[in-house]
C-alpha cells in the first residue's frame, strides 16, 4: 500500500493492498483492525471507505463491527496518510521492569509520570514504546490502563485471545488489584468500605474529572472501594523545624491498602478524597498547598501505587499473583516518614 499525502485523490499508480489476518488479529472487529494496520489514517476516513463497501472481506461488503478471522483476506483500497502523521516522530523504543512473562501476556512494572498509550495531549505511552523496542512482537495490546501518576502492575497481552480472556476476567470482576496509597490524616480503622457512585465530567477548559453524587444520581455509576490500615506514619517535619521541635512538626499521614471492586476513572483518588484523607501528591484532588509542601521535601510525585494484581492465567487457567515493590522515591519517602514523631511538650502550669 502507497501512502499519499495531500488532499488530491491518490494516483494511478496507487494499489489496493490485499491484507491476510493472522492468530493474532482473529476476533478483532474490522475497524480496530484497519485502525491499527493503517497507522496515520483518519479514523473518519477508516469508517468512510468500510461503508462505501471498498473494503472487503473474502471479497464480500463488510461492516465496522463484523469480527474478523485467522486466513480472513482484507481487500484495502488507496488511501492517505495525513501530513501531520507523516512528519510525526516515531516513539523511542524503551523496555520496562518486567514481573512476569511469557508467549501469552507480559507484565511490567510502570514508572510514574508515564502514560499507558498515546492521545490526549500526549503523542505516546508505554504500549507504543514498548512496540517500538520488540519489533518482531506480532501483538501487543493493553490489557488495562493506569493513570498516567500512577506507578505499578500493568498487564499487556501478547496474543489476541490472551487479551480478550484478560479483559472478560477484569469486565467480571475476578481480579484482585491492590493499590498502596499514602494520605492525609489519621485513617479511622472501621471505615473499611466506600460504596459511592462516580460522574465522570469535563471542565470548561475540557480537563477531565470524576466527583461523588448521590446514590439516585442517574449519571452515577456505581463504584466500591475497599480500603486497609497498612501503616501509621507522620509527614516530615517543615523545613527548619526538627522533629523534636514540639507537636507542631506531627502530622499524621495513613498508609492503605486499597482494593477496587470497580474500575471507575480515577476512583482510589476521589473516593479517598470524598472522605476528607486525598492522596499525598495527588494534583488533582488533593491538598494542594500540602503538596507543595512537601515536593520541597522530596515527594515530588502522586503517592499511588498498583502493587499487588491477581488474575487466572488466559492459557492455563493457572492463577497468578504478581506484587511490584514500591518504587525507590516511595520507599524513601514512607522509611522517612517511618521516624518517631516530635514528642509532645507537657502543658505548662
Amino acid at each position: 500500500m502507497k501512502l499519499i499525502i495531500g488532499g488530491g485523490p491518490p494516483p494511478a499508480s496507487a494499489e489496493v493492498r490485499f491484507l491476510t489476518v493472522g492468530e493474532e488479529s482473529a476476533g478483532q472487529r474490522l475497524d480496530n483492525f484497519l485502525i491499527r494496520v493503517l497507522k496515520g489514517v483518519p479514523k473518519t476516513h477508516v469508517y468512510r471507505i468500510i461503508r462505501s463497501g471498498e473494503v472487503r472481506v473474502n471479497k464480500g461488503r463488510a461492516s465496522a463491527d463484523d469480527r474478523v478471522q485467522d486466513g480472513d483476506v482484507v481487500r484495502v483500497p488507496p488511501v492517505r496518510v495525513s501530513q501531520s502523521a507523516e512528519t510525526e516522530k516515531p516513539a523511542p523504543a524503551r523496555e520496562f521492569p518486567v514481573l512476569f512473562e511469557d508467549e501469552h501476556l507480559l507484565a511490567i512494572d510502570k514508572p510514574a509520570g508515564v502514560a499507558v498509550h498515546g492521545g490526549s495531549g500526549v503523542s505516546f505511552g508505554v504500549i507504543e514504546q514498548l512496540r517500538q523496542a520488540r519489533p518482531a512482537a506480532k501483538f501487543l495490546e493493553l490489557v488495562h490502563r493506569l493513570d498516567r501518576e500512577t506507578s505499578g502492575i500493568l498487564l499487556v497481552a501478547r496474543k489476541r485471545s490472551a487479551l480478550t480472556k484478560l479483559q472478560d476476567q477484569f469486565r467480571d470482576r475476578e481480579t484482585g488489584k491492590t493499590y498502596l496509597a499514602l494520605v492525609t490524616g489519621a485513617w479511622p480503622a472501621n471505615k473499611k468500605v466506600i460504596d459511592q457512585p462516580l460522574h465522570k465530567y469535563l471542565q470548561a477548559d475540557g480537563e477531565r474529572r470524576v466527583k461523588v453524587v448521590a446514590k439516585d444520581d442517574p449519571d452515577g455509576m456505581r463504584s466500591i472501594t475497599l480500603v486497609k490500615v497498612a501503616e501509621k506514619l507522620f509527614l516530615p517535619p517543615p523545613p527548619g523545624e526538627g522533629r523534636g521541635g514540639g507537636a507542631a512538626g506531627a502530622r499524621e499521614a495513613t498508609l492503605l491498602e486499597v482494593t477496587i471492586k470497580t474500575g471507575r476513572t480515577h476512583q482510589i483518588r476521589v473516593h479517598l478524597a470524598s472522605a476528607g484523607h486525598p492522596i499525598l501528591g495527588d494534583d488533582k484532588y488533593g491538598d494542594f498547598e500540602l503538596n507543595k509542601a512537601l515536593q520541597r521535601q522530596g515527594l515530588k510525585r502522586m503517592f499511588l501505587h498498583a502493587w499487588r494484581l491477581q488474575f487466572d492465567h488466559p492459557a492455563t487457567g493457572e492463577r497468578i499473583a504478581l506484587q511490584a515493590p514500591l518504587p525507590p522515591e516511595l520507599q524513601k519517602f514512607t522509611d522517612h516518614a517511618r521516624l518517631p514523631p516530635p514528642p509532645v511538650r507537657p502543658d505548662r502550669l
